[in-house]
Formats: C-alpha cells, sequence, structure tokens
C-alpha cells in the first residue's frame, strides 16, 4: 500500500495504531451495506473495473473474417475524506496519555462509511453506481411512525419478493429513526418488534445510518456485489504548520444483479 505514503508521515507506530483502531471501531459501526450484499475483494489498490460478465460488439473488425467484441467492465470509483490531526496530540499519545484527540479520525471514518453505504443503497450516478433501492421495480410502501405496524408492512415486502420470484432468507436495513423506533418499542403482547421482524425476513435487521427510510432485501446471494479494490484505509498527504493532514480512502464498484431482489419503504 505504497501509494498511503504512511512512511512519509511525522507519526510513530504507537501513535498510528491509535488512529487505525479508532477509524476500524467507527467504520464497523457505521457500514450496514457490506453485511447484507456479496463481497469481493479487497483487490489491491491496481485493480481498477469489475467485469460485467458482458460483450458489446465492435463496429468494424480488425481484419476480414474476425469478429470482435468489447468486454463490459464497470470502473472502480475513488473516495477519499480529508482531515487533520495535532502533532501535539499524537506526541502525546507517544508519552503514554491516553485521552488523545481523535473526533477529526471519528467523524471522517463515519463520513467515509455513509458515502459508500449511500451510494450503495441509494446510488451515485455521477460514480456510476446504480443503488439497491434506487433500480428496484417495485412500488415504494410508505411506512410512519407507528412502529407497531411495522410488521405489516415488513410483511408486504416480503411477500412482494416472494410474488416476484425472489427467495429468502430475507433483511431489512434501517434508517436512524426507524431502527430507534423499532428496537424501543413493543407491541401489545409485549413481543418486540424487533423480535417481530426478525423472525417475518429470517435474515438480520440492521441499522445502516445512511439509509433514508429502510430497504428490505434478499440474501439468498447473487443479487448486488460489492467489489473493493483498496479497503477503506488511512493515507498520508501532507504536513502543514503543527497539524497532519491525513484521509480515509477507499476504491470500489458495486452492481445491482437483480433489480426485483429489493423493495423501498419510504418513512413519511
Amino acid at each position: 500500500m505504497e501509494h498511503l505514503l504512511r512512511g512519509l508521515a511525522p507519526i510513530t507506530g504507537k501513535s498510528w495504531a491509535l488512529i487505525d483502531d479508532e477509524a476500524h471501531r467507527t467504520l464497523k459501526l457505521h457500514l450496514a451495506a457490506r453485511r447484507l450484499v456479496d463481497f469481493d475483494g479487497p483487490r489491491g489498490w491496481e485493480h481498477s473495473a469489475a467485469s460485467e460478465g458482458r460483450v458489446e460488439g465492435v463496429a468494424s473488425a480488425p481484419l476480414a473474417g474476425v469478429e470482435a467484441r468489447l468486454r463490459i467492465v464497470r470502473p472502480l470509483l475513488e473516495l477519499r475524506v480529508p482531515f487533520e490531526l495535532e502533532l501535539s496530540e499524537l506526541m502525546n499519545a507517544d508519552r503514554g496519555a491516553t485521552d488523545i484527540e481523535l473526533l477529526p479520525v471519528i467523524a471522517a471514518a463515519r463520513t467515509a462509511a455513509l458515502a459508500e453505504d449511500g451510494a450503495i443503497f441509494h446510488g451515485y450516478e455521477a460514480g456510476g453506481i446504480l443503488g439497491i433501492g434506487s433500480s428496484s421495480p417495485h412500488d415504494p410502501i410508505a411506512i410512519g411512525d407507528d412502529f407497531d405496524h411495522y410488521p405489516l408492512h415488513i410483511a408486504r415486502a416480503v411477500s412482494t419478493l416472494q410474488s416476484a420470484g425472489v427467495g429468502g432468507p430475507y433483511a431489512i436495513a434501517l434508517g436512524t429513526t426507524s431502527y430507534t423506533g423499532v428496537v424501543e418499542t413493543a407491541e401489545g403482547s409485549g413481543y418486540l418488534v424487533l423480535e417481530h421482524l426478525s423472525k417475518i425476513l429470517g435474515g438480520p435487521v440492521v441499522w445502516a445510518p445512511a439509509v433514508r427510510g429502510a430497504v428490505v432485501l434478499s440474501q439468498r446471494g447473487g443479487d448486488f456485489e460489492l467489489t473493493v479494490g483498496q479497503d477503506l484505509s488511512l493515507g498520508y498527504e501532507s504536513t502543514v504548520g503543527q497539524s497532519v493532514r491525513l484521509d480515509v480512502e477507499e476504491s470500489f464498484a458495486f452492481r445491482v444483479v437483480t433489480p426485483e431482489a429489493s423493495v423501498v419503504l419510504t418513512h413519511e
């Protein structure tokens, strides 16, 4: 990972470990899509495209009697989130301080996670990514603030997928408002709504802060593919005065293989 230029940073191994650990904890907390889609990688910084498994004809052949076709590929998208840390704080870490100010690391890692998940769930046209929800051909299901009714909405979404020939188990990615309501609500019988949803889906109920509303999707495999080149990592950019400028970076491509394998639920 020489392109990360970590060896050029005025940061000791101990400080790098602290920064890496904080970023890892934040990414693990906020990344949701990776738990719900097929993951391929990491394939390395040099990996530039993911195969679509298709070809297209070429207008003119190189020689008479020859047929020419081009493989169709999806370029990987690079994302970077820069941030700065005070060198004096990192020096304190080397002295044994345990209360190091690492809020910029947390903020950058959270932003990177939301950017990846936002592109995967809702699409990012400029980056060539058609999202899970934005590609779904099914009519969205409206959900409100009455969390007692969520099992009915999710059962309807599962029925929609089954009617489309999409098997389970199923999962749901819930935005923050919906997730908070679900985990805090018990039905009249005292049965937790969260447990009811898990039983209907047969799969995980996941907090996905980048999601607007919710998305129900199949977990049978083969419907959604995330290809990662450079996995989310910390790199060095420059030193400015008493601050060091770092970034969180990655490269990835996402492909919706089966658009009908998801249903969007819109929060009203």
